[in-house]
């Protein structure tokens, strides 16, 4: 009976790009969504899309209970915080294994600076947290007439010599 014997080597190029890819990664996730990841636990994943005049914003959130999520509105950012509680398990055999991410979470988004708090509503159903902020396009400042005014001629006032001088 010949029993195969399979080889693995750690090859340190290979967890170099793997490290730079995912240092990558979460730049490019911040310059174009100007979203914050979390430094622990999970990045939940959002949608930003545009309804008329207002934006909404919708993150998947499944096992997270509404009572564990904050939204607030600071220094013209729009903050989304929370946390996925961990639930006991145990296993007759000893074996337990978990792929499901907890813990704590915060994703930001750069509000337009006449976006205040009164302007956002959120709700969550399903493991979907949606966020309607109102009215994001900035106003159009109305047309305002300028009245001109008339100026009267002045009299050019000369400096030559008077005739006879």
């Amino acid at each position: 009976m010949a029993i195969a014997v399979r080889r693995t080597s750690w090859d340190p190029f290979t967890a170099l790009l793997r490290q730079v890819d995912g240092d990558f990664d979460a730049i490019v996730r911040r310059a174009f969504t100007g979203a914050v990841p979390a430094r622990t636990g999970f990045v939940p994943a959002a949608d930003v899309a545009r309804d008329g005049a207002d934006v909404v914003v919708t993150l998947e959130l499944p096992g997270v209970a509404a009572e564990d999520v904050t939204v607030e509105v600071a220094d013209h950012r729009l903050r989304v915080t929370g946390q996925r509680r961990e639930e006991q398990a145990t296993d007759k055999d000893g074996v337990l294994i978990r792929e499901i991410r907890t813990g704590s979470f915060r994703r930001e988004f750069a509000l337009p600076e006449h976006v205040t708090a009164e302007a956002i509503e959120a709700e969550q159903a399903d493991g979907i947290l949606r966020i309607r902020v109102r009215e994001v396009a900035a106003p159009k400042p109305q047309a305002r007439k300028i009245e001109v005014r008339s100026s009267a001629p002045r009299a050019v006032e000369a400096d030559t010599p008077a005739q006879g001088e």
